[in-house]
């Protein structure tokens, strides 16, 4: 199966491949609006160091156990030992594991189906069908069926392509579009009034804060959740990368550049905020505290954007094609996860499975749409406050110790040969039997409630 699998191209291929796996609504979406709930540049200052001692070594594991696999997430993880009975809870896991994106492309693609109809209402407003605007601003079975058709049209013509000709062909274009959008509205936004403001509240952080437990929290959850972790995402691109790469340092670079986007999207968002309270939007409850994210997305925003006219509609045009840009670059590796694992285990042409097995997850998003009430709230839980947290944690205790500590230095060291000698290699280790596992329970308390 590893000597005729396909591997990504290129180094910037797959580094933007796996950060657009990454790159996703908690890191445009979330991630400012945490940050504006919990002191602005204090709890970015932990956020960071919650990146580098949560996710980061984590990161690792994912991508380490998905090229040893060279495979689809169960097969890797059976990969991991030779004995009969961890080959057996090792293919649990890799289930439980698969789950995850297969669940969260289901009410995913909902969300990303109103960035894909608020965008397409920025197109209208430009002509001046008004009436279509409203439609696709408005909340309705039909408007939601539109977006999230559109959404799994656009997914499933990427994967469908493969590896090369499609995730690392189009990441290696949405990538670069994303940062360049958000580099031009950074640039708009600061030219209005109140846009300093907002920007010294995400910068300049107030010390005192910094031990706040809801931040600290607040702080280890979005750093968890920003990389995927759990998400069979990464573990995935991982079996598609070289052994020729040093698979620490590449893991380095996805991290840094899914930073790096949640690090803009903040210094767009915060001052726009600031931008909309001066004009008379509100921003914070009575109570201080910040409205809820959907309300910011969807209504306070659009009404900054609203209140500059002409080049307000431009405005949103570019933030909702960055939101989208964003949710499809996650989507793809969601749907890659299953599509892998059929066609490896069935030995199915490509286009097909991807095409059937978005059709049934697709078919899932229906039924959520016509039960929304009941059901988008009842799965993102289940997705992301269960599964996610404890398939992370399960990947962490196969990684560090069923997973032998010679096998995971022979993985390592094929892109690395000296890195036994390397203070990486000294601390990693260990840090992911003991530190990783207790961090990770920690998450899946705090999710748990």
């Amino acid at each position: 199966m590893a000597g005729n699998r396909e591997h990504f191209g290129s180094r910037v291929g797959f580094i933007l491949a796996a950060a657009g796996a990454a790159v996703g609504l908690g890191n445009i979406w979330g991630f400012p609006t945490q940050a504006a709930s919990n002191g602005g540049g204090a709890f970015l200052l932990v956020y960071l160091f919650m990146i580098l001692v949560v996710a980061f070594p984590m990161l690792i594991v994912e991508m380490a156990i998905g090229r040893h696999g060279q495979a689809n997430p169960i097969d890797s993880m059976r990969s991991l030992s030779a004995n009969p009975v961890a080959k057996k809870a090792g293919a649990m896991v890799g289930w439980i594991g698969l789950a995850v994106p297969c669940l969260v492309l289901a009410f995913y693609s909902i969300v990303a189906g109103w960035l894909i109809s608020f965008m397409l209402a920025a197109v209208t407003d430009l002509v001046g069908l008004q009436s279509a605007s409203e439609w696709l601003k408005g909340f309705s079975v039909s408007r939601n069926l539109f977006g999230a058709g559109i959404f799994y049209l656009l997914t499933i013509l990427i994967v469908q392509s493969g590896v090369k000709q499609g995730i690392e062909k189009w990441s290696t274009r949405l990538m670069p579009a994303l940062f360049a959008l958000f580099g031009l509205m950074f640039l708009y936004i600061m030219t209005q009034d109140g846009a300093m403001e907002g920007l010294k509240h995400y910068l300049i952080p107030d010390f005192s804060k910094i031990f706040d437990r809801q931040l600290l929290l607040a702080a280890m959850g979005q750093g968890f959740f920003s990389l995927t972790i759990g998400g069979c995402s990464m573990l995935i691109y991982g079996s598609y990368l070289s052994k020729k790469e040093n698979l620490p340092k590449m893991a380095l670079s996805v991290t840094l550049v899914d930073t790096a986007v949640a690090f803009v999207a903040g210094l767009v968002v915060l001052p726009a905020m600031f931008v909309a309270m001066t004009k008379g939007v509100a921003i914070y409850a009575d109570d201080g505290s910040l409205l809820s994210s959907d309300t910011l997305v969807f209504t306070v925003l659009p009404m900054l954007f609203d209140s500059l006219g002409f080049v307000g509609q431009l405005l949103a045009l570019v933030f909702f094609v960055l939101m989208t840009i964003a949710a499809l670059t996650s989507s793809i590796s969601m749907l890659e996860c299953p599509v892998s694992l059929v066609s490896e285990r069935f030995n199915t042409d490509r286009k097909p499975t991807s095409w059937v097995l978005g059709g049934l997850i697709a078919l899932f998003s229906m039924v959520i749409i016509f039960n929304f009430g009941s059901l988008f709230g009842l799965v993102a839980t289940i997705a992301t406050q269960y599964f996610q947290p404890v398939a992370a944690l399960l990947f962490t205790l196969f990684g560090g110790w069923v997973w032998s500590r010679n096998s995971k230095l022979k993985e390592l060291s094929a892109g690395s040969p000296d890195i036994e000698q390397s203070l990486f290699w000294k601390i990693w280790p260990l840090y992911v039997k003991v530190v990783c596992p207790i961090l990770v329970a920690t998450v899946l308390y705090v999710s748990l409630g």
